[in-house]
């Protein structure tokens, strides 16, 4: 069982256990609060993927397929996850970076991103060898509906970082004063004897060891709950508490202090004003699904008729439909002069059925932006063509990617850093506790910075027709504009030459041509040397 009511009259309030009162009344205030998406949730999640979870209680290996009928969604909402995965934390090369923010002064800013390089790239190393990439799709599918949640927790030794994908059906949530996530529980089922395992540092009563003696295997019904303190201004802490549901006991807590310290990353696609779960593209579609399957259903009932037929016949106490059997080769007695055994005409127009099909099937694909990258099975696109899409792709989705970026990707690398840095893997260079910033340079961030790559571009060209190079350079600084643009692509800062190494290069180079015009004057007027010797 999945959902795990509370039952208050169960707890005995007289007792002195401030603590677990205060985190039932969190969990009971989050669980009113999502008594209101349960049902929208769960008929998305039917549709779209019947796998997953269900809200409400089921059996192990319960069938939810029977409204499916139509595969449109089922496969789209797999596509656009793939699709999302690949223009935000693609599989293969580096999707972020981190740079000296704009507080950190001009003169480290060189030594610093060098630094923060290197970390960078150690960081998607530990990314690339973990499970990121498997549970990172799982909790993309469960943002097209509406809301992800994905676990960041601390590994082993050879996996430093281990992530989990949340089903919804396991999460409550619920905002705090700012309208932001500020409380996250998860629902687990784990055998009691495996309670101490799951949390070595607990602690447990008399009454709660001889439970665990007791039902052993048996599975108890535990809560891990992390909400926001708001003690301490201008510092993000939280409080991280276990607590067994069958006995309202708080059986572990402890304080989360600092940026990244929480480890569940919760985002969402879109959502309305002062409401706490999202609203992904699958609640746009989800008129044309519940069309789609119903139109397939009924094309399916028609089909039925027409291949098995229905029939019609006189009642003249000679046929017997009981005994008749409608197969090849049979051989049926009727009475003389009756019409026998009539089939009737079926009354459905597949024609119009298929229209109605075709218009919402592609309903359907628009809303998940299946048809923004074309088909893999077509000709394979050129470079600058999927780009341009990318681009299409970054303006259609504008107002959600940014809300995972803010979301998922900054939240999700502060958490990484973090895990990283307590485990001494990697040390996040200070200068006077100044800010170190993260940049997406993720494909769907690249298609978003070409057009500021372009109205430079734009603006150089027409400059340089208009006035000529020389008022050009002049006017705009190009090597400023160069370091511009490689910061837009997501170029490494370590590619780029320093002030000072483009002024020696620069240097070099005056040296080089004026030395090159020695000789060619030289060349070019070989005479030069002899009055010079005859008048000595």
């Amino acid at each position: 069982m999945v959902y795990i009511p509370i039952e208050e009259k169960e707890f005995d309030y007289s007792q002195d256990n401030t603590k677990m009162i205060n985190f039932l009344k969190k969990y009971k205030d989050a669980e009113t609060l999502f008594d209101h998406w349960k049902d929208k949730y769960e008929e998305a999640y039917e549709y779209t993927m019947p796998s997953r979870e269900s809200f409400y209680e089921e059996t192990v290996g319960q069938r939810r397929t029977d409204k499916i009928f139509d595969e449109t969604a089922v496969v789209g909402i797999q596509e656009f996850a793939s699709r999302l995965q690949a223009g935000i934390v693609p599989t293969y090369g580096r999707w972020a970076s981190f740079e000296a923010g704009s507080e950190v002064p001009d003169e480290l800013k060189p030594e610093v991103n060098e630094q923060l390089d290197t970390i960078t790239q150690y960081v998607f190393e530990v990314l690339g060898g973990s499970n990121f990439n498997q549970e990172v799709h799982e909790v993309f599918m469960d943002c097209a509906i509406g809301t992800g949640v994905l676990l960041v927790e601390e590994g082993d030794s050879l996996n430093p970082v281990k992530f989990t994908a949340i089903p919804l059906p396991r999460v409550l949530l619920n905002n705090g004063p700012d309208n932001k996530v500020d409380t996250v529980f998860r629902k687990r089922q784990i055998a009691y004897n495996q309670i101490m395992v799951a949390y070595p540092k607990a602690e447990m009563s008399d009454k709660m060891l001889k439970i665990i003696e007791e039902k052993q295997s048996k599975k108890a019904n535990m809560v891990e709950g992390v909400y926001k303190l708001y003690d301490e201004s201008n510092v993000e802490k939280y409080k991280y508490c276990v607590a067994c549901m069958d006995t309202k006991e708080l059986i572990f807590e402890k304080e989360l202090k600092g940026i990244g310290s929480n480890p569940y990353i919760v985002f969402r696609w879109n959502k309305g004003s002062g409401e706490v779960y999202g609203r992904g593209p699958i609640f746009n579609a989800m008129a044309a699904i519940k069309t789609t399957n119903l139109t397939v259903e009924l094309i399916l009932q028609n089909a039925q008729m027409n291949i098995s037929g229905i029939y019609t016949y006189e009642d003249d106490g000679v046929i017997n439909p009981d005994t008749i059997s409608l197969v090849p080769g049979s051989l049926i007695p009727v009475a003389p002069n009756s019409r026998g055994i009539v089939p009737l005409n079926g009354a459905g127009k597949f024609d119009v059925a298929q229209l109605i099909l075709s218009d919402m099937r592609a309903n359907i694909k628009k809303a998940l932006y299946m048809e923004s990258l074309g088909k893999p099975e077509g000709t394979p696109m050129s470079a600058t063509e999927v780009a341009e899409r990318m681009a299409d792709l970054s303006r259609q989705i504008g107002s959600s990617f940014g809300r995972l970026q803010a979301e998922f990707v900054t939240p999700l690398l502060r958490r990484v850093i973090r895990i990283l840095s307590k485990q001494g893997r990697i040390k996040i260079p200070q200068i006077d506790n100044r800010e170190v910033k993260v940049i997406s340079t993720s494909p769907l961030s690249q298609a978003q910075h070409q057009q500021d790559v372009a109205t430079v571009n734009n603006f150089n060209q027409i400059l340089a027709q208009t006035f000529g190079p020389e008022i050009l350079n002049m006017v705009v600084k190009q090597d400023e504009v160069a370091r511009y643009i490689a910061e837009k692509l997501g170029l490494p800062d370590k590619l780029i030459r320093s002030t000072e190494e483009q002024q020696e290069v620069m240097k070099n180079l005056q040296n080089q041509a004026q030395q090159a015009n020695m000789q060619q004057n030289e060349l070019g007027n070989p005479n030069q040397a002899q009055p010079q010797q005859q008048g000595q």
